[in-house]
């Protein structure tokens, strides 16, 4: 395999695109506008005063409507809610915040394959991260999981379902059994639930019944409503943990946005908190991965079942053998960029990520360009 180049792989191709043209299919940026009424909420907000700082901890009224969205499965308050510069301020807000808990005297644990930041964050700030299980497998062995944790001292689990590279869904004995060993073992479960409306068939368990001192959770709005330069997530945590996350917060990301907070609130107040875009987006998702999918099978790709999310997690035909020479190559002769597995799991390297929140023009296109890729 080539020597791959340092730092993120998913910036690496998307540079590609950016400076020399084609489809970018590896950075998860959504293919389609933001809602209309969500633009006029945002023409109109720039006229309002709110072109000063905002609250840090965030519009009131939007961490009053987040808050009140889990009315049927969490007592909380606009106290227990902080406004971050999407949710990846918020997974390193908390990263952060257990390091100083810790000392850096822990393990931080993802399921393989795994995000970038899950795996990145520990990499960079010195703590030792270890990645459990495998995309083949479709359940967890949770003796081998137990074991797993005692012996690297885990203290913190990174959990998205479904999940980024590889849209796999946890089931609600398999999320309950994770929780309930949280307790058993003493570490922490952060849930990334930034994919949680864009499922495939069945809308995803999340174990909000046991969110408490070991259960934070992390979510966004760019993915949902397709703004993703907004910058606009969140996280909830118990009281204990948010006194030294919110002082944390206040000397790195300080606060969101102000005009793009009070475009949000005014348009989910006024549009069902998006209901009617998010059902739309989720089918045009779904209608991409029916049409998509059995196109690379043909293909000679391998593909695991895919619950939700934006991406397609694909195994190679066999006389591909690295995913980033592969990468390298489609770029170099097709002009379409995809991301290498390599980036989410050492044991990728056969593997590729495709974000097929896309047009489908553009992805008809890469289609086409894959397919003379391929069997050439």
């Amino acid at each position: 395999m080539s020597r791959l180049p340092q730092g993120s792989l998913i910036g690496y191709m998307s540079s590609k695109v950016k400076e020399g043209g084609g489809i970018n299919l590896a950075q998860g940026i959504p293919g389609y506008d933001p809602p209309a009424e969500l633009l006029e909420s945002l023409r109109k907000a720039s006229f309002k005063n709110v072109h000063q700082y905002p609250p840090g901890t965030g519009n009131f009224r939007l961490a009053d409507f987040i808050a009140q969205s889990f009315k049927n499965e969490l007592e909380i308050t606009r106290d227990d809610v902080l406004i971050t510069n999407g949710a990846t301020e918020a997974l390193s807000l908390l990263f952060l915040y257990f390091t100083q808990l810790f000392k850096h005297n822990f393990s931080v644990l993802a399921f393989d394959p795994a995000y970038e930041s899950y795996s990145r964050l520990p990499e960079h700030f010195g703590v030792n991260y270890v990645s459990f299980s495998d995309y083949s497998q479709s359940s967890i062995d949770f003796e081998s999981f137990e074991k797993h944790i005692r012996e690297n001292n885990v203290k913190l689990l990174f959990l998205s379902s479904p999940g980024n590279p590889y849209g796999r869904m946890f089931s609600e004995s398999e999320l309950d059994t994770l929780c309930l060993l949280s307790e058993k073992l003493d570490f922490y479960i952060i849930f990334d639930a930034v994919y949680k409306e864009l499922y495939t068939q069945q809308k995803p368990y999340q174990g909000l019944k046991h969110f408490g001192e070991r259960y934070i959770y992390v979510n966004s709005f760019s993915k949902l409503l397709s703004i993703t330069g907004w910058r606009i997530g969140y996280l909830i945590a118990d009281s204990m943990h948010m006194k030294g996350i919110r002082s944390m917060h206040d000397y790195t990301g300080l606060c969101v946005p102000s005009v793009l907070q009070e475009a949000l609130i005014d348009y989910l107040e006024g549009n069902n908190s998006g209901a009617e875009y998010i059902v739309w987006l989720r089918n045009q998702v779904n209608k991409v991965f029916s049409f998509f999918v059995p196109e690379l099978e043909k293909m000679g790709f391998d593909i695991p079942p895919i619950a939700g999310g934006y991406f397609i997690w694909a195994q190679l035909p066999s006389k591909f053998k690295c995913g980033f020479e592969f990468a390298e190559k489609l770029y170099e002769k097709e002009k379409i960029a995809v991301v290498p597995g390599i980036h989410f799991s050492k044991n990728a390297k056969s593997y590729i990520r495709i974000n097929i929140a896309r047009p489908e023009n553009e992805l008809n296109s890469a289609i086409e360009g894959l397919k003379r890729f391929v069997i050439a």
